[in-house]
């Protein structure tokens, strides 16, 4: 996989019963991603970023447009993973078993369950079930899930939120540390501007439905950032300051 180039000239939801559109969530998006960026998503409530995360990962397809992935246009065969804003744990599997149920049987499910538990320091809790664990452990079993399947594209859908700001931040520098071990193009949907400071070599503003691109920020800070110094919030008045006349009543 090379690019992401997502082009869709409109996405709209049907009243299936009565035949009528109901709403137009997307129109005219254009983006390209480039291969092993960490893209973050910010856009206000309701202007279809899970809808876009949807198109992307292929789990819905009623659109017009196209969404291409360099010489593997459609996507087929591409290896994704995608992260939702609830872990999904299954509850009646295990710690080691939830990570081993996305592996094929052609790999060494035992050894490479255990390596990212173990990275997310989780080797203690591999025959724990999903409702002994706190809300943080169980975002960090679905994070080594989703690297564990070594994918080309990682998708993330908020997946920290309503975590306390300790917790979120140690699952942030996880990711970070997961990533740099195991490069993988990444979209991140959040909307913390901190959070995709932090992590992003890029942000992409959306606008109000029907959602379009409004703006694109590149990050240049060099790597490893802290979310509790002056750097991040300098970067974040000056990107407000820069750009308030577009983003205004858009975050």
């Amino acid at each position: 996989m090379k690019n992401i180039s997502i082009n869709i000239e409109k996405k709209e939801f049907f009243n299936y019963e009565n035949k009528i559109k109901t709403h137009i969530a997307i129109k005219d998006f254009n983006l390209k991603i480039a291969k092993g960026e960490f893209c973050s998503i910010i856009g206000p409530s309701g202007c279809g970023k899970t809808t876009l995360l949807n198109l992307i990962a292929g789990l819905d397809k009623a659109y017009t447009g196209s969404i291409s992935f360099g010489k593997n246009k459609a996507g087929r065969n591409l290896n994704k993973a995608f992260m939702f804003q609830t872990p999904r744990l299954l509850p009646w599997l295990n710690v080691q078993q939830n990570v081993e149920v996305v592996l094929n049987k052609n790999q060494n499910k035992n050894e490479i369950s255990k390596k990212f538990l173990s990275i997310m320091g989780l080797e203690k809790f591999l025959d724990y079930y999903p409702n002994k664990l706190s809300g943080g452990m169980q975002r960090r079993v679905a994070l080594a899930r989703s690297f564990a399947t070594q994918p080309q594209l990682l998708i993330l859908d908020e997946p920290f939120t309503s975590l306390d700001e300790p917790v979120a931040n140690l699952l942030r520098k996880m990711l970070l540390e997961l990533w740099t071990k195991q490069p993988t193009t990444i979209i991140f949907v959040t909307h913390d501007i901190n959070e995709a400071i932090y992590l992003s070599d890029k942000i992409v503003f959306l606008s109000k439905p029907p959602s379009k691109v409004l703006k694109e920020i590149s990050i240049n800070t060099k790597r490893p950032r802290k979310m509790d110094n002056n750097t991040i919030q300098k970067i974040k008045n000056k990107i407000l300051k820069a750009n308030n006349s577009i983003l205004k009543g858009e975050l």
